[in-house]
């Protein structure tokens, strides 16, 4: 995040991110003792921050861990666009469920990867008919993306929508499957600037989740377009579901590469 005498409208904005689940309803009281323990002057390393964002948990569900990062970057120009996959090498806390849309030996191949659901035409028809989404990532090959291109209006909102560029169009089933499987995780700048991207569960080691933000980071640093000027990464927040934002500081972000 930016540093005390930095702070302003742009770190307020990605802070508001980890907050937003709050503003429809009155914060309570477990809320409002968890922020008190959050410096808003301050900009916290990772090594800080992430031991943090677990010693606040206040609900009993196992809360899932977000990282906001506003970009320097405006996305109404192409050139300009952030957008990238990163596989976390601890996870997601959670089981993917995986959709196949192939063909022919694709599809037995994508049955053996382990696919929870695979298929060819067939599957476009459902989702069209039914507005099916009982799955957490779509894998197309490219044979399927005419039909698969139907289903934009429907996967495309969603962020399921397969792309070439994030590895969830081609022909390796089996490494595309096994990548979800394992936790991969898309991140795209949206209209505003801003990437969200969860990282994992308040329940993992301080070692684990500490891996997960800093591959992530890495991930979105390495994928920095050339026509991006001045301060890339402008703020940076880290939160759990239920809790407040966390701000980060972003020195060695700009800089170089985060240490994991």
């Amino acid at each position: 995040m930016l540093t005390s005498n930095e702070l302003g409208g742009s770190a307020l904005y990605v802070a508001a991110a980890c907050t937003t689940h709050t503003m429809a309803r009155k914060q309570g009281k477990k809320y409002l003792a968890a922020a008190k323990q959050v410096d808003a002057l301050k900009s916290y390393s990772l090594t800080e921050a992430v031991p943090l964002v677990q010693k606040l948990k206040f609900v009993k569900f196992d809360e899932t861990v977000e990282v906001h990062l506003r970009l320097g970057v405006d996305p109404k120009h192409a050139d300009q666009m952030v957008r990238g996959t990163v596989v976390l090498p601890n996870g997601l806390g959670r089981s993917v469920k995986v959709l196949v849309i192939a063909s022919g030996d694709k599809i037995r191949e994508a049955e053996a990867a382990g696919a929870d659901f695979f298929g060819g035409e067939e599957m476009v028809t459902k989702i069209q008919a039914e507005n099916w989404l009982a799955y957490d990532s779509v894998i197309a090959t490219p044979d399927m993306m005419r039909s698969v291109g139907k289903l934009g209006k429907v996967l495309g909102p969603r962020g399921l929508m397969p792309n070439p560029k994030t590895g969830t169009v081609t022909t390796d089933i089996t490494k595309a499957v096994t990548e979800a499987k394992a936790g991969k995780v898309e991140f795209r700048v949206d209209k505003t600037g801003v990437i969200h991207a969860p990282v994992g569960k308040v329940s993992f080691t301080t070692e684990k989740l500490f891996q997960n933000v800093s591959s992530l980071i890495n991930a979105v640093v390495r994928a920095k377009p050339a026509a991006a000027k001045g301060k890339y990464v402008r703020s940076a927040t880290i939160c759990s579901t239920m809790g407040p934002g966390i701000a980060l500081e972003t020195t060695e972000m700009n800089a170089t590469k985060v240490a994991s």
